[in-house]
């Protein structure tokens, strides 16, 4: 489950950068989103009255091969960078999504640690 504040935004930010679909008819305060076509894992978006600077709600990690390319492609959507002390050897760049919730674009096909 993916918490967020606002469930319309999260649809419309998400469907866009993961290239997910609605599963059906989102309600007021719950989604699931499911790639667009094939098979893969459905995303569950619920309404939380807690804001994500306040407690961190989850996690994720997003892969490219074009890091940068992705990192630009998913700001223009609404991500917004985030100020992070990265290790010399980062293979990631930090982001929030336009409800607040941090989440990776890691370099594809290395391994580092990070978040």
């Amino acid at each position: 489950m993916w918490g967020v504040r606002d469930v319309q935004g999260a649809i419309r930010f998400w469907t866009e950068a993961l290239d997910y679909r609605t599963l059906r008819e989102p309600d007021v305060d719950w989604a699931i989103l499911v790639p667009r076509e094939g098979h893969g894992p459905q995303l569950a978006i619920s309404q939380v009255t807690s804001t994500a600077h306040d407690h961190q709600r989850h996690h994720l990690d997003l892969y490219a091969f074009d890091q940068e390319d992705e990192v630009e492609r998913l700001v223009g959507l609404g991500a917004r960078r985030v100020d992070w002390e990265y290790p010399d050897d980062a293979d990631y760049i930090v982001l929030e999504d336009p409800d607040g919730n941090r989440f990776c674009v890691v370099q594809a096909g290395e391994v580092a640690n990070h978040l």
